[in-house]
């Protein structure tokens, strides 16, 4: 089923089919309804997430099994989920009821202070990496490998790198010698918990501060590396060197993460030079801040 396919509609026909006591709620499009998962309001206190391709599905577990133990050793309220749904009326995949989380996508223009915002997320993450990892999930095709190492993306980097040589100029020696320091700065730490996806878009923010972290469809059990890329996605100046002095990982860590920022940059640019022009323009400089930044070091 295509993401298109999943409408508010086939939503109102799944929660009244097989959960009668929110027939009556009214099933409403979000601002952002996300892209592995699509997410509608039910009601004036649910949400309604489902699987938008089959990659995705295994993610309805892992949240329902883990979501409700990580929540106790968090400072900020995350997703909790209030039923799993199955397949029916066509959908053909599980699904989930969430209680709704108060908040607005993080935007700099919606932070009343950025760099308190930083410091205020890596104690998140901190205390998510206090967290027991005895059981969870370690890194795989649930979490497209987040935790991992780098070498997964190493050949798409590459391949990136190279047709962004040709295609927009990139110095692609500099982008090479950067992907190479990330993928040398070898993970040796005990596995803990991460996020998996700490975009803007999964970060809630009312009057200005940061009330909730959500969509933990990426998380797992390994290197925390992939969760340090906001550094360079929202923060910049001393918003991203208060992240990076409150956040307790090493120089290893930072470099793995600069590894994974510039991956996930380079690949963004590549489609956006070719579909998503309006997304180039980010893309190219996060890119360029991670290569800046790489040559600093």
């Amino acid at each position: 089923m295509e993401k298109t396919a999943i409408t508010p509609a086939l939503v109102s026909r799944l929660v009244a089919a097989q959960f009668p006591q929110w027939a009556h709620l009214p099933v409403t499009p979000v601002e952002l309804d996300g892209w592995d998962n699509t997410t509608f309001r039910l009601g004036d206190d649910m949400s309604v997430r489902l699987p938008t391709a089959d990659s995705y599905a295994p993610q309805v577990d892992k949240e329902h099994r883990w979501l409700p133990i990580l929540a106790g050793h968090l400072p900020l309220p995350i997703p909790e989920p209030m039923a799993k749904g199955a397949p029916g009326c066509g959908y053909p995949r599980q699904w989930s009821v969430y209680r709704w989380r108060e908040g607005d996508h993080a935007t700099v223009e919606r932070i009343a202070d950025l760099r308190q915002f930083a410091i205020e997320l890596a104690d998140f993450l901190a205390a998510l990496y206090e967290v027991d990892p005895i059981g969870g999930p370690p890194p795989g095709a649930h979490n497209f490998f987040r935790g991992g190492p780098l070498t997964t993306y190493d050949t798409e980097t590459r391949q990136a790198i190279a047709t962004l040589g040709d295609d927009i100029d990139i110095d692609t020696d500099t982008a090479t010698a950067a992907w190479e320091a990330a993928l040398d700065a070898t993970w040796h730490g005990s596995p803990v918990w991460l996020h998996g996806d700490v975009t803007a878009a999964n970060l809630l923010v009312t009057e200005g501060r940061l009330c909730a972290v959500i969509d933990f469809g990426c998380s797992g059990v390994g290197d925390p590396a992939c969760d340090v890329t906001i550094a360079w996605r929202l923060f910049t100046g001393e918003s991203r060197e208060a992240f990076r002095d409150r956040l307790p990982v090493d120089d290893g860590t930072w470099a793995r993460g600069r590894g994974w920022a510039l991956w996930k940059a380079l690949t963004t640019l590549v489609h956006a030079v070719k579909a998503k022009p309006g997304d180039a323009a980010t893309a190219r400089q996060i890119t360029e801040e991670v290569l800046a930044e790489h040559e600093n070091a």
